[in-house]
């Protein structure tokens, strides 16, 4: 897929690769120029460990959406395929 960048710099990743790389609308994202390439990807997620009883338990930092089902399910289902 072939895109153009215009006059300001601006670049429209198109709605297709978007959803592919789940990135919802307003998302931040990291860019980054290396090894040659242009690299986007949200951001680290910010994650605290806090000991609730007897279990630890991993708390999103600020301004996280919610966890979907969706996106678990999609994200095991990713893993799965990776480990064979």
């Amino acid at each position: 897929m072939t895109i153009t960048m215009d006059a300001s710099g601006r670049l429209v990743v198109p709605k297709s690769v978007r959803d592919a790389a789940g990135f919802p609308v307003g998302a931040p994202l990291d860019v980054r120029f290396r090894d040659g390439r242009i690299e986007i990807e949200p951001p680290p997620v910010q994650v605290s460990i806090e000991r609730r009883g007897h279990v630890f338990v991993a708390l999103a930092g600020p301004r996280q959406p919610p966890l979907t089902g969706e996106a678990v399910a999609d994200t095991l289902g990713r893993i799965r395929a990776e480990r064979g």
